[in-house]
């Protein structure tokens, strides 16, 4: 038997679908089925058969590499490629076994296969370790499989990150008082509010939205609801009479279950809606796409490495949870000192990095910046990579 096996890969619009972004990749293999279509099925046994071309790698790739706990299909994509998003075309293709793909675990280790003029990853099997052999697993599957970009940065905002068309939170129940007359409320004390309560158990409390407009058209496209932290329902609200007659209002009680900042009196509440926990991965939009960048999230004017901005661009546009954008440094204007004339000139935008979405609406999206030489802000320029 070959010292290396062939580790499968789900088809490129597919884009390893199975490695989850999700709170652990804890669904059995055997039962889990992604559809395929007829043309993704022929792209991904093109690239089966094809491979990588060897211009493609990155300078220094690795001959080999072992997997370790913390690294991500993005850190690794980096070694071997020059362009990250197009990991999946590394790996070798199973179709028998297209619905049941191998996730990767720390330990394993990969193997660059350079031959025919192609690249294409492979798992390499230490000898005399069993546990280290790839195979399709049956049983349910652990949760240690990498993940494809760094999920504790953008986990919490899976859910969190909300942008609503209107400013419908105007409207929803509030919170009028807290225990003691305190300001603010912090984790496991109770608050009460005002508002109908009925339509669930678990909400999700916000800061007053502020409205996302769009940089060059100055088009309002939706309102940016700042996430505070999460309350259960504990006892409804009443209307009674007093002994002197006069009606009292005896608002809602919640708990405070969990806080990103302290809450307010006046913070509103908005059912908490289910998980998101749909897998997704990088990769490139399948056609020409560019915008502008909205703003940085929460207070930041500028942002780095690991920070989160939202985008002019949503579904409508054609935008994708998992694409992977180009982010560009507007050029500054000069005066041409060559001529008598000294004219006004602009130089010429400059990529500067990449970044993430992660969460899509109809008319904004949220990225996070995977890696940029200078800060970000409102207004810089994305395009596809």
């Amino acid at each position: 038997m070959s010292r290396f096996a062939r580790l499968p890969l789900v088809p490129p619009s597919a884009w390893f679908v199975a490695v989850s972004l999700g709170l652990g990749a804890a669904a059995s293999a055997g039962a889990t089925t992604y559809p395929i279509t007829p043309g993704q099925r022929a792209t991904a046994q093109q690239v089966a058969e094809t491979g990588v071309p060897l211009s493609e790698l990155a300078p220094n790739a690795p001959d080999s590499y072992t997997i370790k706990r913390g690294d991500t299909l993005w850190d690794i994509s980096k070694l071997f490629l020059k362009s990250p998003w197009r990991w999946p075309e590394l790996w070798g293709m199973n179709m028998d076994d297209i619905r049941n793909p191998h996730l990767i675990y720390p330990g394993q280790i990969l193997y660059l296969d350079k031959s025919g003029g192609r690249a294409r990853l492979r798992t390499a099997k230490p000898i005399g370790d069993e546990k280290l052999s790839p195979r399709v697993r049956a049983e349910p599957l652990p949760s240690d499989a990498i993940a494809s970009v760094p999920m504790h940065l953008i986990g919490p905002f899976l859910n969190d990150a909300v942008v609503l068309d209107t400013n419908t939170l105007a409207t929803a129940p509030r919170v009028v008082a807290t225990q003691e007359g305190r300001v603010i409320v912090s984790k496991g004390e109770n608050a009460y509010v005002r508002g109908d309560l009925s339509a669930a158990r678990s909400w999700q409390l916000f800061r007053e939205p502020k409205p996302l407009v769009d940089p060059i058209t100055k088009e309002v496209l939706g309102f940016e609801a700042r996430y505070v932290g999460t309350a259960d329902y504990v006892r409804p609200g009443e209307e009674r009479t007093a002994a002197d007659g006069s009606k009292e209002i005896i608002p809602a009680t919640i708990t405070i279950t969990n806080l990103r900042e302290e809450s307010n009196i006046g913070d509103r509440l908005s059912p908490a809606p289910a998980r998101d926990v749909d897998p997704f991965a990088p990769h490139a939009p399948g056609a020409p796409m560019s915008g502008r960048i909205i703003s940085v999230y929460g207070d930041g004017l500028n942002a780095g490495q690991n920070q989160i901005v939202s985008l002019n661009k949503g579904a409508r546009d054609g935008m994708e949870r998992g694409h992977v954008m180009a982010v560009w440094r507007a050029g500054t204007q000069r005066v041409d000192n060559t001529e008598d004339k000294r004219e006004l000139i602009r130089l010429p935008d400059e990529r500067h990095g990449l970044m993430f979405v992660f969460r899509v609406f109809e008319r904004v999206s949220y990225a996070l910046i995977l890696n940029v030489q200078d800060p970000v802000t409102a207004g810089d320029l994305f395009t596809q990579p």
